[in-house]
């Protein structure tokens, strides 16, 4: 996992495991947040599995799944209450990472 930090509070990431979420805490994340609906990929390791080992760590966790490539209005307003509510920094993640910057960005307009 190699996340790339887009402000001081705010760093994105490719799809995460459970394995990878005591490093997060140790490099000082608070949050993390999925961008990713359950199921998009095989093999892919569900929300819920990252929320669960996140809390363990005490860390904050949101899911606000968005489609790939089909970014809609709704999906960033809810993006960005998300991101308002979590404490940072937050790490957020989705297949490549990208998905997560432009969310970003379009909530910050």
């Amino acid at each position: 996992m190699t996340p790339t930090r887009i402000s001081p509070d705010y760093a994105v990431a490719g799809q995460i495991t459970p394995a990878d979420v005591a490093e997060i805490a140790a490099r000082g994340y608070r949050s993390i947040m999925c961008n990713r609906p359950d199921g998009e990929s095989a093999g892919q390791t569900d929300a819920e599995s990252i929320r669960a080992e996140a809390e363990r760590h005490g860390l904050k966790f949101a899911h606000v799944p968005v489609v790939s490539g089909n970014i809609l209005p709704q999906n960033v307003t809810d993006f960005g209450a998300a991101l308002d509510a979590l404490p940072g920094p937050v790490l957020a993640y989705c297949r490549s990472g990208a998905r997560c910057q432009n969310l970003w960005i379009l909530a910050r307009r």
